[in-house]
This record gives structure tokens, C-alpha cells and sequence, in this order.
């Protein structure tokens, strides 16, 4: 690091738990955010705020005015822009030491499984079941730490995956896709803005402790936010013997 990122990352070096070999591993890291809305908006500008040294952003939506309510990476000069490039040059005005590329389409397939296998972790900040199980699919695969969040309404949850420690569950055995909610949308039930935001920057919270190591993850738990009454909910997770994502890798 040279001395302008010493001065600029110096709140995180201050921390014991973070110092210059966690601050030099957030920099050396690379992170692939899926979706560039509300939740994927925080994430972002904390993640790279923070000095991840690679951040993939990946969405192929456009900004939209009714977006402007809640994912605050976008402006209205956004308006009809792709989400993950508006997002990138948000990124890139708030941290010029950081490299951000813009994935300008919904990633899926073969495309989604080579993004996972190119990063070290994944920030789930997508808003349907069908991409969700793809991702969840192609981490376990490649043993590649998930970060999952999710918002509708007042609610909100957020776990953290991690295939690397055995026994680990998925997120196909909390949601297998025979039993799965149905894709409830902010556009069509509504979503409190700063709920968000809360969700999103607590997904880059595990993404930078997972990097550095610090504390403690929300691995095999899950947690609830129920916004209207500001109250935290905590349940346990195991893995399902039967899941068939699992015992597939």
C-alpha cells in the first residue's frame, strides 16, 4: 500500500482484528456482486468503499425512477443506463483503487458458473429464485463462499454460506426449489428503502469478514429482520442429508 491508501484505509488498519494484513487481503481480493439494485447498491459502495481490489458487478436490468427510491448507487442521470455499469462508475468515483467491471448482462449458464470459478466471493444481491439456485449451484461447485441477502416489504434475511467448512449447508437445503416461496417482487408488493441498504451492507460486512478473517460469519445461521418493529430474529441451519445440490458435488 502505498501512503494514500494507508491514510484512506487507516479506520480499518486501527483495528485489530483487520490491521495491514486484513486491509492488504481486501485489496488482493476479488468479489462478484450479482445484481446492482437496492441490496446490491450498499454492497457495492461498502465493498469497495472498504478496498476490495477486484469487484464484479453483474446485472443486465436498467435504471428505472422507481428505482431511485431505494438503490442509492444510481442517480437520475442513470435513468435507462445498464444498473451494472452505472453502478461501476459510482464505484469508481468513490475508490480510483479499486478495479470494477461492469457484467452488463443477467448472468446464467455456463457464463454464470466461469464468473463464480474467477472469484473468491459471491454476494448474492439478485431478486429471483431461478438465479438464486443457479448461483447457489455453481458455488458449491467450485467451494466458493455465498453471501445471500433478501428484502420484500419489512422483511429481511441474510446468511452466509461457505462450502469450504464440512457439513456446510446451501441454500438449496433452507429453500429447496420443491418448496420454494413464490418470486414475490418489490414492483409488485412494495420493499422499505432503508431496508435495503441494511441487508446490503451487512452482506458486505461477511464478505469483508470472510476475507479478513475478523470475527465471526453467518455461517449455518440465518438471520430475520423484521424492519416494521426493528427486531432481529436468529434460527440455526443444518444440512440437509438429501439435498440434491449438495450431494451432486
Amino acid at each position: 500500500m502505498n501512503d494514500r491508501e494507508l491514510l484512506r484505509y487507516s479506520r480499518h488498519i486501527l483495528l485489530s482484528e483487520i490491521d495491514v494484513a486484513g486491509q492488504q487481503a481486501l485489496i488482493q481480493a476479488r468479489v462478484l456482486i450479482i445484481g446492482a439494485g437496492g441490496l446490491g447498491s450498499a454492497a457495492a459502495l461498502y465493498l469497495t468503499g472498504s478496498g476490495i481490489g477486484h469487484i464484479s458487478i453483474a446485472d443486465g436490468d436498467t435504471v428505472d425512477l422507481s428505482n431511485l427510491q431505494r438503490q442509492v448507487i444510481h442517480n437520475q442521470t442513470s435513468l435507462g443506463q445498464n444498473k451494472a455499469l452505472s453502478a461501476a462508475q459510482a464505484a469508481k468515483a468513490l475508490n480510483p483503487h479499486s478495479q470494477i467491471f461492469a457484467i452488463q448482462i443477467n448472468l446464467q449458464g455456463q457464463v454464470l458458473d466461469d464468473a463464480v470459478a474467477q472469484h473468491d466471493i459471491i454476494v448474492d444481491c439478485c431478486d429471483n429464485f431461478t438465479t438464486r439456485y443457479a448461483i447457489n449451484s455453481a458455488c458449491v461447485r467450485h467451494a466458493k463462499p455465498l453471501v445471500s441477502g433478501a428484502a420484500i416489504q419489512f422483511d429481511g434475511l441474510l446468511t452466509t454460506f461457505d462450502r469450504r467448512i464440512p457439513d456446510s449447508p446451501c441454500y438449496h437445503c433452507l429453500f429447496p426449489e420443491t418448496s420454494a416461496p413464490e418470486n414475490n417482487t418489490c414492483s409488485q408488493n412494495g420493499v422499505f428503502a432503508p431496508l435495503v441498504g441494511i441487508i446490503g451492507a451487512s452482506q458486505a460486512a461477511e464478505a469483508i469478514k470472510l476475507i479478513t478473517g475478523a470475527g465471526r460469519t453467518l455461517h449455518a445461521r440465518l438471520l430475520r429482520l423484521d424492519g416494521l418493529n426493528m427486531v432481529w430474529h436468529e434460527s440455526r441451519l443444518i444440512r440437509d442429508p438429501h439435498c440434491a445440490v449438495c450431494q451432486a458435488y
